[in-house]
């Protein structure tokens, strides 16, 4: 198969993890002149996690849920990604070096590739931008009475991101990142 057909059948995916829970994220907040409005801050410590996965090129994005963050987890997040792997194309998944992302243990699906980012870089990965939209525009200034509640809106934010497929091209793609 010529080179320049084998890439064509490549998709690079972006992804990471995000921890969401009740010690949220304060953010700016309009307000008149002169006041100082009041925001509520949590001390409790209740979190999941949303695992999230963006192909620029494609515009599409696969998230889950879940409690724990570890190699289970990773490898539940990946055979969800294979899924949404068009039928004879390959996905490289660009991603940290976080110990369940680089650890042998995972059974890689066939349609898929890790590529690791080099250590202490998360500037490479566009999904950090993902966090930042979700947590500003779904997430910030919030009090969570309880995990069912974080869960709830972790599914609502990341449903509202994903529905964007404008959003994910634009916040996902980079100039190094095309075949």
């Amino acid at each position: 198969m010529p080179k320049e057909l084998a890439l064509s059948l490549v998709d690079i995916w972006f992804q990471d993890e995000a921890r969401l829970g009740q010690q949220g994220t304060l953010s700016r907040v309009w307000a008149m002149t002169g006041t100082r409005p009041r925001l509520q801050k949590q001390l409790q410590y209740n979190y999941s996690y949303i695992f999230g996965a963006i192909c620029p090129q494609k515009k599409q994005s696969v998230g889950l849920i879940l409690p724990l963050v570890n190699t289970e987890a990773m490898q539940m997040h990946l055979d969800e990604i294979s899924k949404y792997v068009e039928q004879g194309r390959h996905a490289v998944i660009v991603v940290d070096k976080a110990a369940w992302h680089t650890t042998g243990k995972l059974n890689l699906p066939d349609n898929i590739s890790l590529l690791p980012l080099p250590a202490t870089s998360p500037e490479l990965n566009p999904v950090e931008q993902v966090w930042s939209w979700i947590r500003q525009h779904s997430l910030a200034n919030r009090a969570f009475k309880d995990y069912e509640e974080i869960v709830d809106e972790a599914c609502k934010a990341w449903n509202i991101f994903a529905n964007k497929s404008d959003l994910i091209a634009s916040i996902g793609s980079r100039s190094w990142a095309i075949l």
